[in-house]
């Protein structure tokens, strides 16, 4: 096997040395990071290159303005997690005191959310207006879908989920329903005028529940700033510092509003890469990031160049990759770290074969010392790497996929949050719907039809034990369900009593639910502690909806040692970093993919895939694919990799076919056919 040299894991900078100290503060960051962090007032454009320090960046920006005397309480810093916000205010007050603490951060739903509690009135809503996610959003759709009649129509209409996904895109793309329907479903442009009405009756519902869903709340957060500029004056006065962090991530609806913000002083910084840019699938628009300096034309743009993280051969590449952007901002990476490995491009005979090579690899590299938690493999699709999940079950490598369902998604969760909204907001037909048919001989038209009577008595929750109930073999379920909502609305009770009186009376009905239970239950019990958190249930069911807090879930039957790999897609990747990374199926096809309709984009996403590494990188091309259904195709090399000037002189070439005992470095020499191909030809004409 072809070794490298055994890679020491690289740790984490040290910590700066706090404000006070012998050398000023900014001495801790380059010239370009420093020129960002010392901006003040007017309008900033930073272009993070990948690994260039733009947290360490942000959060010195924080220390700065702070430690010279700006209010905490005036800065707002609007990043994609609750996590990264806490992270940098922590750092910061790390570099100054606890005052950065008091630096409002979060993410924009978050800021949405609070804001519109306090002026949620002046839209139509109550200040207790509670938040639906995705599947309660697809149960109310689904209600007005049946109600239109349109599930029996004689030709195929959209489903609920498919409904509110275009609701979803119409509002983060800031596109027209037409408009969607033309380029992605042109089958349902005879259904258009029935999809508006389902969608103007969603909207309408909603506001007579008193609800709102993940979209409303930067929808109306923006409909605030435009149509009460007092409100928006005030918001400016508060918030005098903006600060947006991964501004290429974000959707229009969100440029917009932190623009709202800064009219009417202009002091904002935006910092992001727009060679990063590469969630349109979510409505994320690359022209912000590109039209910024065009919005606030007085402002200044910082290019942050120097990589922290990647050795320069891997930069390099990467560079390489970028040169071919029709539109970008000029930059080019350059590091300072020790490494001379170029990147390995890997010729594997099939997809088995690549798999193994990635195994073998991943337990020599581990020998000689890079922890499993160091490496991770990559792929453009989630589904390409199903060869390689067997194998690694089959050589007992650990390893987590990531892209799953959240622990907050999950069912039982779910249920619980449902049953603790209707105590405070019992006009939401969509928790109304969830619980009842929580019990057995309740399906989905009796649940609707209980949960419409319950709405239509203001919420009373005496409609479960009504006469005209009576009788029914659920009776005495629903009966059960009324005792524990009116205790649950007694206002004297504080939020773990509420809790508790919730998980006791769902753990009893759970176990007629699913048969995995009591594995559920250990869920239940962390999110009491969880709970423990928050002093009320507002605040509580609010971050479940927008924000989940982190959950710890352990599995008993998880393998004892402490170190997995890490298998995910490059989307999922991003933001993260490991010693090595494997990057499959650099083929036409799947990397970038068939249906890639931005390959301006997807060349983005390479280039992602390639920063994520720090000291090795190995990016993979089967000779032979096996498609989904089975069958098997030419691998063609990815355009990605066949534009790239010089490709052959930045990388390594490694041949891999089966019975190879060894890696063998390519010698320029032809490559042999593949016997498993010939097996299969002389297999499947037999004799004749």
């Amino acid at each position: 096997m072809a070794r490298v040299d055994k890679v020491e894991v690289m740790s984490e900078h040290a910590p700066p040395e706090a404000v006070g100290s012998k050398h000023d503060l900014m001495d801790d960051l380059n010239p370009a990071q420093r020129t960002a962090a010392t901006a003040t007032t007017g309008a900033h454009l930073v272009i993070a290159g990948a690994g260039s320090g733009k947290t360490r960046t942000l959060v010195y920006r924080v220390a700065h303005l702070v430690h010279g005397g700006v209010a905490p309480e005036s800065i707002l810093l609007l990043t994609f997690t609750r996590r990264a916000a806490q992270e940098m205010l922590r750092r910061a007050a790390q570099l100054v005191d606890e005052r950065c603490r008091r630096v409002t951060g979060g993410t924009y739903h978050s800021f949405a959310n609070s804001v519109l509690r306090r002026h949620a009135q002046l839209l139509g809503y109550g200040p207790s207006f509670t938040i639906i996610d995705r599947s309660d959003a697809v149960d109310l759709v689904g209600m007005l879908r049946s109600a239109e009649d349109n599930a029996s129509r004689q030709r195929r209409f959209p489903r609920a989920d498919t409904l509110v996904n275009l609701y979803s895109k119409r509002i983060n793309t800031h596109r027209s329903l037409k408009e969607i329907l033309e380029e992605e479903m042109p089958q349902f442009l005879d259904d258009l005028a029935a999809i508006e009405k389902i969608e103007k009756a969603y909207a309408r519902r909603k506001l007579e529940q008193n609800t709102m869903d993940y979209d409303d709340l930067l929808v109306q957060l923006r409909r605030l700033l435009i149509e009460h500029p007092g409100v928006r004056k005030k918001l400016a006065a508060t918030f005098r510092y903006i600060m947006v962090d991964e501004y290429q991530d974000t959707n229009r609806l969100q440029a917009h509003i932190a623009a709202l913000l800064a009219a009417d002083h202009g002091n904002i910084m935006v910092v992001g890469d727009d060679a990063q840019s590469i969630y349109s699938f979510r409505g994320a628009s690359f022209r912000n990031i590109i039209d910024f300096p065009k919005l606030f034309p007085e402002s200044r743009t910082t290019l942050l160049e120097q990589n922290y993280r990647s050795t320069p051969p891997i930069l390099e590449l990467a560079n390489r990759v970028l040169e071919k952007a029709r539109e970008k901002f000029s930059k080019r990476l350059f590091s300072h770290l020790e490494g001379s490995q170029k990147p390995f491009f890997v010729r594997t005979t099939d997809d088995p074969t690549q798999a193994r090579f990635v195994c073998d690899t991943i337990l020599a590299l581990r020998e000689d010392g890079v922890p499993l938690s160091e490496m991770a493999v990559l792929s453009r699709a989630a589904w390409h790497s199903n060869v390689l999940e067997l194998e690694l079950g089959n050589r007992n490598i650990p390893f987590r996929k990531f892209g799953g369902i959240r622990f907050v998604e999950s069912a039982h969760i779910k249920d619980v949050s449902a049953l603790l909204k209707i105590s405070l907001n019992p006009i939401e037909v969509a928790s109304w719907f969830r619980v009842l048919q929580l019990f057995e001989g309740i399906g989905p038209k009796i649940a609707q039809r209980i949960a419409q009577d319950v709405v239509e008595e203001d919420g009373d929750p005496a409609v479960l034990v009504s006469t005209k109930l009576e009788g029914r073999r659920y009776a005495g379920q629903l009966a059960a369900l009324y005792k524990v909502i009116s205790q649950l609305r007694d206002e004297k009770l504080d939020l773990s009593q509420k809790l508790e009186l919730a998980l006791k009376a769902y753990k009893t009905w759970m176990i007629h639910k699913y048969d995995d239970a009591v594995r559920r239950q250990q869920d239940l019990q962390a999110l009491a502690v969880v709970a423990k958190r928050y002093e009320d249930l507002e605040a509580f069911l609010s971050d479940l909806a927008i924000d989940p807090p982190d959950f710890v879930h352990t599995d008993p039957h998880e393998d004892s040692e402490d170190e997995w790999l890490t298998v995910s897609t490059v989307h999922s990747g991003k933001g993260l970093e490991w010693q090595a990374v494997f990057v499959l199926h650099m083929n036409a096809g799947r990397f970038p993919t068939f249906n890639a309709s931005d390959y301006e984009e997807e060349r983005r996403l390479f280039y992602v895939a390639i920063t994520r590494s720090k000291r090795l990188l190995y990016l993979l091309k089967p000779e032979e694919l096996t498609g989904r259904g089975g069958f098997y195709e030419i691998g063609e090399i990815s355009p990605l990799i066949a534009e790239v000037d010089g490709f052959a002189e930045l990388t390594e070439e490694v041949v891999f076919a089966p019975g190879d005992s060894d890696l063998e470095l390519a010698d320029g020499a032809s490559e042999s056919s593949d016997p498993a191909s010939l097996q299969r030809i002389l297999d499947y004409f037999g004799d004749n």
